[in-house]
């Protein structure tokens, strides 16, 4: 058998042998299914224990309890979550392209998966608003992104992310005209979120476009602010002192920077999925599932990215993780170490 991924012909090959309704089981080489499953298996890994780190830093430390802070925490939650609930079983379904764990939980991994997916890009989004007020209105910062106001967005964000995936899904509202379509494909084994033309543009412009507009246009404004900034910089009669301005010079360009990586990955992880979704309703859906499930997975990398990119611009994620791989941690029950005031 070639390694590459191949349909056996002369022999039928079904996810339930003992079910007329099954659907056919794709066929992959033994090397085939290897390599996906070890590449997967290490981004679920990845995924799930650089975003621990996140999670038991924020938490142990108690110098990270700022509202920037709690926000990458509710953010590294959801990562987190998206990497123990829902990228397991989407692993399996799509090294064996067959799903074995019955229809209700395949409403329930769907919806979990929308949800989590959806919560990561809002927080992505939130954070990007907080940066923005800390760079370009520095002065009124404390009084705007207090603790009660980061909580009522953490608030805003897990509802709106769980009614609009579990609503969506549950409700079947996404399946309405579109039924004929599904009853010719549906078969026992199949696990699929299919959307009518109408959810197929609302649900991806709440989930993703509307906040990638958003972080575009707030990294653009601090991009704009930070050269404007540097600047006047120098000018020398302009600056109090010049420690001052290259210390605010460097935290602006630090900020614009990371912004700009953050907002890079962001677009490439996700773009690709979202337009598949929005564009396959109009094309009847004809959109090969295996450039369905490569857009999906490249969006399930977004979550596994987020940590790296703590890892190469905070000072303190590289701390903890070393306390943490060294077992000190356990012996600081008040954890206090130099770790600074960083921020995107």
């Amino acid at each position: 058998m070639n390694i590459t991924d191949s349909w056996k012909e002369n022999d039928a090959h079904y996810c339930f042998h003992h079910l007329v309704s099954s659907c056919d089981k794709r066929i992959r080489s033994v090397v085939s299914s290897s390599l996906m499953y070890i590449f997967m298996m290490g981004c679920i890994t990845v995924t799930v224990g650089g975003n621990l780190v996140v999670i038991i830093s924020i938490t142990h430390f108690h110098q990270l309890h700022t509202p920037t802070n709690f926000l990458i925490l509710s953010l590294a939650v959801a990562d987190c979550l998206l990497g123990l609930m829902v990228m397991p079983f989407s692993m399996i379904r799509s090294v064996e392209t067959c799903w074995y764990f019955g229809n209700t939980f395949c409403k329930i991994h769907t919806s979990c998966d929308m949800m989590l997916c959806t919560c990561s890009i809002l927080h992505l989004c939130i954070i990007a608003i907080d940066r923005y007020y800390a760079v370009c209105d520095p002065l009124h910062y404390v009084t705007k992104m207090t603790g009660q106001v980061t909580g009522v967005f953490l608030a805003i964000i897990w509802s709106v992310s769980l009614f609009l995936s579990f609503g969506l899904v549950f409700s079947e509202v996404n399946l309405e005209g579109i039924a004929e379509y599904v009853n010719s494909i549906s078969c026992d084994g199949y696990c699929s979120l299919i959307q009518n033309k109408v959810w197929g543009i609302v649900a991806p412009t709440v989930a993703f476009f509307i906040p990638a507009f958003v972080m575009v246009g707030i990294y653009v404004k601090i991009f704009a602010i930070a050269e404007r900034h540097v600047k006047v910089a120098r000018i020398p009669d302009k600056v109090p002192t010049v420690s001052n301005s290259k210390l605010k010079k460097n935290n602006e360009r630090k900020a614009a920077k990371t912004l700009g990586i953050v907002m890079g990955i962001f677009l490439f992880c996700w773009l690709p999925f979202f337009i598949t979704t929005v564009v396959d309703p109009f094309l009847n859906f004809s959109t090969p599932s295996v450039l369905f499930d490569t857009a999906l997975w490249l969006g399930y990398f977004n979550s596994t990215f987020n940590p790296i990119i703590y890892a190469f611009f905070y000072t303190w994620f590289r701390e903890a993780l070393k306390l943490m791989l060294s077992l000190r941690i356990l012996s600081m029950r008040h954890a206090i170490f130099p770790l600074g005031k960083e921020t995107i």
